[in-house]
């Protein structure tokens, strides 16, 4: 038994946030800004939406979409780094409870901007076993809040968003059809809330507030993104006796527009072949690839039969990539 995307969906906040208003706070310029990174603005969400507000919002669009009853979902997957609570409660029980999944199990994905790659392959497996008949599968993100405003290596490169999907059995060859899932640990220091968590908790009068922000080594990043993107793309062509001409778009995780580029002219594939939308968008993290995966269906430049390669790496680290038959 296969899986296969039965219906997608996207949301992202109504505020929008310029590079020149970053330039207002920050020593940065719109520029700079989109010379480095590509990005041109990222939306914001507000004081009262956290992940959860996004996903659900997301979630209920895919479940229009697809004509799916929430009581007919099986399993809530949310793949976030940016939970509504830290550890417990799961962002995906509060999820199922504000749509009406009541008859889903749920629980969270933490592999970082990995996450929707993952998670389309536990679902599948879940779909496979006969474990669930239907999945719903979210990434969701509010990286503006864990953020820190005063540097400027990493508050332009983040936004707030979510994508989603219902993942459906399938048995004509569409779906999901392959998936690379990898990490390498070696570099968990590289992309880290430092303080927080059970390693370094917080402690008050000693702990810097600022380290319990994201903090990143942006060059190791970098050297580690541009050959796991390549060496996903070539597994996933070569174990699927596939060529790049067979591909429709590669949707890769939208970190930096650099990172694609490098990649892209390593690997010999045409920077056109990588559907991007970072400079709206920025980094949302484990809501990239859903987010885009849903403007390529909603601009119409995906038909059925279509191969896509999705691609994501991040926090971990991880990284890994799915081939889907839309």
């Amino acid at each position: 038994m296969g899986a296969r995307i039965e219906g997608i969906g996207a949301y992202t906040p109504s505020r929008r946030m310029s590079n020149d208003e970053l330039a207002e706070f920050l020593d940065t310029s719109d520029e700079w800004i989109r010379s480095h990174t590509g990005i041109g603005y990222r939306h914001v969400a507000s004081d009262d939406e956290a992940a959860s507000d996004l996903g659900a919002q997301a979630a209920k669009v895919a479940l229009d979409r697809s004509g799916t009853d929430p009581e007919s979902i099986d399993m809530v997957l949310v793949a976030t780094a940016s939970s509504d609570y830290v550890g417990f409660p799961s962002t995906a029980c509060i999820v199922q409870n504000m749509i009406g999944a009541k008859n889903a199990a749920a629980m969270d994905i933490g592999v970082g901007c990995t996450g929707f790659v993952y998670g389309l392959e536990t679902a599948k497996g879940f779909i496979a076993s006969g474990a669930a008949d239907r999945v719903l599968l979210i990434g969701s993100e509010v990286l503006t809040r864990i953020v820190d405003w005063t540097d400027r290596s990493t508050c332009v490169l983040f936004g707030d968003g979510a994508g989603a999907a219902v993942i459906s059995p399938s048995s004509n060859g569409r779906g999901i059809l392959d998936s690379v899932l990898k990490a390498d640990g070696s570099g968990a220091s590289y992309l880290a809330r430092e303080v927080g968590g059970t390693r370094a908790p917080f402690k008050l009068g000693h702990s810097a507030e600022r380290d319990l922000l994201i903090k990143m080594e942006g060059q190791s990043v970098y050297n580690f993104a541009v050959p796991a993107i390549i060496e996903v793309i070539q597994q996933i062509l070569d174990r699927n006796r596939l060529t790049i001409d067979d591909i429709a778009y590669i949707v890769p995780h939208q970190a930096n527009r650099r990172i694609i580029e490098a990649a892209a002219k390593r690997a010999r594939i045409p920077t056109e072949k990588f559907y991007l939308n970072i400079e709206e968008y920025a980094n949302t993290s484990a809501a990239t690839i859903p987010i885009a995966l849903n403007e390529l269906y909603e601009r119409d430049k995906v038909a059925d039969g279509d191969l896509l390669i999705t691609v994501g790496f991040g926090a971990g680290l991880t990284f890994g990539g799915n081939l889907l038959k839309w």
